[in-house]
């Protein structure tokens, strides 16, 4: 799938930007991403040799052994989000062009940062001097997209999209986010680091990158090569004589006995 998105998009991009010929607002995403795939695609070229194959190895191998925790924590941060959108979300209609003046604390311009002016006498004005004009971040839980992202933002510790609401008037929400930040912060997160600490020394060797040379060499003799190319005795010989240590292999199979891989039975 990377593969052909990293091809495709490029390609897309290219012959967009040839017949319209001229870098616009919607193109320049187009070529930011194509701009990424690519890096990334130059990038895993270089998995072929071991200085950086190991390395390789190991990231592909742990991604597909945390994959399913990815997938939990990832519903577990949707059902905060939802929980947040429903909570924060306005009571009343509104508009970021006319201001309205309610007790919905949720509304935008409720939210919005508000100058008063002080009087002679020391005292401040009740009524609003400055009121600056709220735009679609102020209050990032009335739709649910961005209610999800202000709650990845606060599991990366940006809780910003929470500060507009003061905790000592909405219970509620301290609730949410002691759950949240004990749940997911605390104890998802650093059960997260030890699952790949732990998946990081299981493939933390050069077996996991012989493997993954093998799988290099086998899909360029399927897609890469003609078929002439695969009938070349130089590349590919009828016996093929490998040569190992006797002493070295007691030893990996002794430890392959220890931790019980290896079938003594047989």
């Amino acid at each position: 799938i990377f593969d052909i998105i990293a091809y495709l998009l490029p390609i897309y991009t290219s012959i967009y930007w040839l017949q319209t010929n001229d870098v616009n607002d919607q193109i320049i995403p187009f070529l930011s991403f194509s701009c990424l795939f690519l890096d990334i695609k130059f990038l895993l070229f270089f998995r072929a040799f071991e200085s950086f194959g190991v390395y390789f190895a190991i990231i592909i191998s742990v991604a597909e052994q945390i994959i399913y925790f990815l997938v939990l924590l990832f519903i577990i941060i949707i059902s905060f989000a939802h929980a947040f959108h429903i909570l924060l979300f306005p009571r009343s209609d509104y508009k970021l062009t006319t201001y309205i003046n309610n007790n919905d604390s949720n509304n935008p311009w409720n939210l919005a940062p508000t100058y008063n002016k002080i009087l002679d006498n020391g005292t401040m004005d009740p009524n609003p001097f400055i009121i600056q004009t709220p735009n679609n971040n102020t209050n990032m839980f009335i739709d649910f997209g961005t209610a999800f992202f202000a709650t990845y933002n606060f599991l990366t510790g940006d809780s910003s999209a929470l500060s507009n609401w003061s905790y000592l008037n909405n219970p509620s929400l301290v609730i949410l986010i002691v759950l949240f930040s004990l749940l997911i912060v605390v104890y998802l997160m650093n059960l997260f680091i030890g699952l790949l600490n732990m998946a990081i020394d299981k493939d933390n060797d050069r077996v996991s990158y012989l493997i993954q040379k093998a799988k290099i060499l086998a899909e360029i003799e399927l897609f890469y090569l003609l078929p002439h190319q695969r009938r070349w005795e130089t590349w590919f010989p009828e016996v093929i004589y490998y040569y190992a240590n006797a002493d070295r292999t007691r030893e990996e199979i002794k430890r392959l006995i220890s931790k019980g891989q290896w079938k003594t039975s047989e």
